[in-house]
């Protein structure tokens, strides 16, 4: 895991990664580190979908296997990071945090709505 600060606007922003097998091959990368695949996946397509990726691939100057396999990497992070990953300046983590800390308010118009009876 490593830590990195960027700057934009003016507004600190404090970034945590954690390593993962896209980001750690982008490292590794650059010393000539490979890591053999021993797993597989399978997948069925439509004569259009396996087109659209073959497409895909060629454009990208990929094997489909690259293709598909980077492709689903990429979305697999950022599945991941939308659920652990915020990126917030200092003032706004601030109110985040007191907004935690106060205790719950009982809201009169909700307990109603949750009391009412299911439609269905």
């Amino acid at each position: 895991m490593y830590v990195q600060s960027t700057y934009n606007f003016n507004i600190n922003f404090t970034e945590v990664f954690m390593p993962t097998p896209t980001t750690a091959k982008r490292v590794s990368s650059r010393r000539q580190t490979y890591t053999v695949r021993s797993g597989r996946l399978g997948l069925r397509t439509t004569p259009i979908q396996a087109a659209l990726i073959q497409r895909a691939a060629e454009v990208s100057q990929k094997s489909i296997t690259e293709f598909v396999l980077s492709s689903a990497c990429e979305k697999a992070e950022q599945t991941i990071l939308d659920q652990r990953l915020f990126q917030v300046d200092e003032e706004t983590w601030k109110l985040f945090k007191e907004a935690l800390e106060r205790p719950a308010q009982a809201r009169v118009g909700l307990r109603k709505l949750i009391e009412e009876p299911a439609i269905w």
